[in-house]
């Protein structure tokens, strides 16, 4: 039977619009975020926002995702390395059960808005503290009540083969809201390695991203036989 291409249109429209509505909503959060402005610092509780937070922790020293990182204090010795989103890990987007994260079938995303860090030199070891700040926005399919993110933080050795020095995997949980986009905020605050020598120290670099093998539960060893 041949479908009539008119009907088909008008019922599409609909879901057309509001994956347009969707896109409009990310590019909106991402284009904020790089303009140095933050989307999260708005809450509707009495208690302190995420963007409050944040600047109660390092102060100056986040940045927006764009910006270029601020310079380490003047009077301290250790370079605290900057902060960048790996290539391909910048976004997390879920679809609905057994279908791809594109269209209409995706339920959500999340995207990183606002990165920050600062450094503790003791005893030859280095203590980072690496701050993560995003949104969490719902797809035309529809996002759950909660959403688990996955984000991995890695201080990498940068050059011609790249060394990770140190990575951990961390988990934080959003719950979401009626307006279908919730902020989240993550702070490694266990990023522990040993001190670079000062020809390495430029070198560095913190990447972040987000991970979703950090979400696959780890087969279990399987048992000896007697």
């Amino acid at each position: 039977m041949k479908r009539n291409g008119w009907m088909h249109a008008a019922s599409a429209a609909p879901a057309a619009r509001l994956r347009v509505a969707w896109m409009l909503a990310v590019a909106g959060i991402v284009l904020s975020g790089c303009g140095g402005g933050s989307t999260l610092g708005s809450s509707s509780s009495s208690g302190p926002s995420i963007g409050d937070r944040f600047s109660q922790l390092f102060g100056s020293k986040s940045q927006a995702v764009g910006e270029a990182a601020p310079p380490p204090a003047a009077e301290s010795e250790l370079t605290c390395p900057p902060v960048n989103i790996r290539a391909g890990a910048s976004t997390y987007t879920v679809a609905a059960p057994g279908k791809e994260p594109v269209g209409n079938d995706v339920r959500y995303q999340a995207i990183i808005t606002r990165t920050a860090r600062d450094c503790t030199l003791n005893n030859g070891q280095i203590t980072a503290r690496i701050g993560i700040m995003g949104r969490v926005i719902a797809g035309p399919a529809g996002s759950p009540p909660s959403v688990e993110v996955p984000l991995r933080v890695a201080v990498v050795q940068g050059g011609v083969q790249e060394k990770t020095i140190a990575t951990k995997v961390y988990r934080t949980t959003v719950a979401m809201n009626e307006e279908g986009s919730a902020p989240f905020s993550l702070v490694a605050e266990d990023m522990v390695y040993p001190a670079p020598t000062a020809a390495a120290g430029d070198a560095y670099i913190f990447y972040i991203g987000f991970d979703p093998q950090a979400l696959t539960p780890e087969p279990k060893a399987k048992r000896r036989k007697k």
